[in-house]
């Protein structure tokens, strides 16, 4: 059977996330329905990011087979057909080797948070930002991130209903950047823990009012239990913008450290 990855970007405004549920829709879910308004079957779709309700996505990318072979641009267009009216479209098709696998191939994942801080509400922006009406110290926020760079055991930063084999992971990067009224903070690692992004948001935001420290922020990471967590950052600021494979052996698709929106 032939195998092909997609490229996808989504708002996941009032989806239960990319997972199937038994009740909801889902991204993985709504896509594999596309499949069967023009293709007479509905392949199963793994994706590189388990996104959870309320998160984007501009550079998710997933992989499925087809019983017979079709051209990867006619399968892009016939899926952006039956998506546009869900806001999900994928951005490029391709065809790839049946070892290929969207979540066990990757080599990298990037997310980036999105912080409004201005007093005045998004409005283009709603639901694609965390609001905080209130004045953040990103740049005592950049630097206290990097307490949380590195191989750590990140239990602190993650879900009780996470279900890695191991809570240690090798976080690549975690920087903060401010553009205007908007803080941006870019993460990268191989792969995370479920929460983990969104619950070093959260304890980045007390950095950023003055209540932490770095000292505290890094005590916090070495106490390993989620009570030293601090509240967990809302899902509509996460967007999963990149996913890298291994360049020569595995397709490249696109995506940008960038949000669209």
């Amino acid at each position: 059977m032939p195998r092909y990855s997609i490229t996808l970007e989504y708002d996941g405004t009032g989806t239960v996330g990319w997972q199937i549920q038994a009740e909801g829709r889902s991204i993985q879910g709504t896509i594999q329905e596309a499949f069967g308004k023009f293709a007479g079957e509905r392949p199963s779709l793994r994706g590189a990011g388990r996104t959870d309700a309320g998160v984007h996505a501009t550079g998710q990318v997933a992989h499925f087979d087809l019983v017979r072979p079709w051209e990867p641009y006619k399968l892009r267009e016939a899926l952006n057909h039956y998506l546009r009216a869900h806001h999900i479209a994928v951005i490029d098709c391709a065809a790839v080797p049946t070892d290929f696998d969207a979540r066990f191939s990757a080599t990298g994942r990037a997310y980036l948070f999105r912080i409004l801080t201005r007093r005045a509400p998004p409005t283009l922006d709603r639901n694609r930002v965390w609001w905080l009406p209130i004045p953040l110290d990103a740049s005592a926020m950049h630097e206290a991130a990097q307490a949380l760079t590195g191989t750590h055991d990140y239990t602190t930063f993650r879900s009780a209903a996470c279900q890695a084999a191991s809570p240690v992971k090798t976080l690549d990067r975690l920087d903060i950047e401010r553009l205007g009224d908007e803080i941006r903070i870019h993460a990268g690692a191989r792969s995370f823990l479920h929460n983990q992004v969104r619950s070093m948001v959260g304890s980045l935001k007390r950095v950023g009012e003055g209540r932490w420290s770095r000292a505290d922020l890094a005590a916090a990471l070495a106490a390993a239990d989620r009570a030293a967590c601090g509240p967990v950052a809302p899902p509509q600021g996460l967007y999963l913008v990149r996913v890298d494979y291994e360049q020569g052996r595995w397709p490249s698709p696109g995506g940008s450290d960038t949000a669209q929106g």
